[in-house]
């Protein structure tokens, strides 16, 4: 009798196991309808992609959801995957959606792991509680530390001015930047704000020319930059420009002045390590484009730690934070706050038809 209930309770452990491997979930939040349904449906199709085509977890399936990047969708999404019983997110294109689907999956515990959106939303930042949210994308953080290590061995002996479009992006980047170059004994020649938008900049590389600046970092956007290197052309001034990573922005065609610089993570199709994902991408009939290659890498961390879970102790986000994930993206790590802890920001140059990382 007793080997029998023994027996029976093996069994029932097996088929408990069985159960719980059958039931991995990974949901999938990204605006499949409206405007913005192209890049949520990159969103989808890279982290689909990236389940179906690992052969070795096929007990795991995907749950999408439209979240129509607004507030209202962003909580019938979240509401829509707790009854779908997921155990981690992926996805998020837009802050509102994340925003109002925090509360809702927080109070479950259950972590997202977010490619595209940088910045913490309000709901976290007005809260002690750490919502179990992991960035992908570098925060502006990043951004600000990478760009000015990059300018500090740039400038060493170099006389450069620092100017923004006046946005709290612009001007946010440009102050942390000047920040840390002073902090490494550099200072511009000349900082200013400009008025964006303008057809000609030459008012202010005029400026940036009597303070003898013969480079500058632009804090603004790419028809901004193409303008005022217009304007040096026009002026017949030498002028180095360089912008952050919104010039990768699409613009008209021959916009930006062959040899404008960037300071921008590589774009991740040119990565060795996407190569695999890159081929599954389009095996399965879509373009490795936008945010598929970066939702591909999501999801391959949300898989390793599912199975990390299996076997380890502690939640999924205890171990999101202490675990390193090998992806398309590269090794990724995450630090208490849910921030990517890497080194990849490079500087670029424009040919006159695209950017290319600068030789060092």
């Amino acid at each position: 009798m007793t080997l029998l209930i023994r027996a029976t309770t093996i069994a029932l452990g097996l088929l408990f196991c069985s159960v719980a491997h059958a039931d991995d979930k990974i949901g999938i939040i990204a605006p499949t309808s409206g405007a913005f349904s192209r890049l949520g449906n990159q969103l989808v199709d890279g982290a689909a992609i990236a389940v179906s085509s690992d052969k070795s977890r096929q007990e795991t399936s995907v749950v999408t959801a439209d979240d129509s990047c607004t507030a209202d969708g962003g909580a019938a999404a979240a509401r829509q995957l707790l009854q779908s019983d997921v155990l981690i997110v992926v996805g998020f294109l837009c802050t509102e959606s994340l925003e109002a689907a925090l509360p809702i999956l927080g109070q479950k515990g259950i972590a997202i792991i977010t490619p595209a959106i940088r910045s913490q939303t309000l709901t976290e930042l007005r809260t002690d509680q750490r919502y179990p949210v992991f960035r992908l994308a570098p925060s502006s953080r990043n951004e600000v530390n990478e760009t000015s290590a990059i300018l500090a061995e740039l400038w060493r002996s170099a006389s450069f001015a620092i100017v923004d479009d006046g946005t709290i992006f612009g001007r946010e980047l440009t102050s942390g930047i000047r920040m840390r170059l002073e902090e490494k004994g550099l200072k511009p020649v000349f900082s200013d704000t400009y008025r964006p938008r303008l057809d000609n900049q030459n008012a202010l590389v005029g400026r940036l020319k009597r303070a003898g600046a013969a480079q500058v970092f632009i804090g603004g956007e790419r028809d901004d930059v193409a303008a005022i290197g217009r304007s040096a052309t026009a002026l017949n001034y030498p002028l180095t420009i360089i912008g952050s990573q919104a010039l990768n922005a699409l613009g008209r065609e021959n916009d930006l002045a062959a040899g404008t610089l960037m300071i921008a993570p590589r774009p991740v199709q040119t990565l060795e390590s996407a190569r695999n994902a890159r081929n599954a991408i389009e095996l399965a009939g879509k373009v490795p484009e936008g945010y598929t290659i970066a939702s591909y890498a999501a999801a391959e961390v949300a898989l390793d730690v599912l199975d990390a879970a299996r076997s380890q102790a502690g939640s999924i986000s205890e171990l999101l934070r202490k675990t390193t994930f090998d992806t398309a993206l590269g090794p990724v790590q995450f630090d208490a706050a849910g921030e990517r802890i890497a080194d990849t920001y490079r500087l670029q140059k424009f040919d006159g038809k695209q950017f290319y990382p600068e030789a060092n």
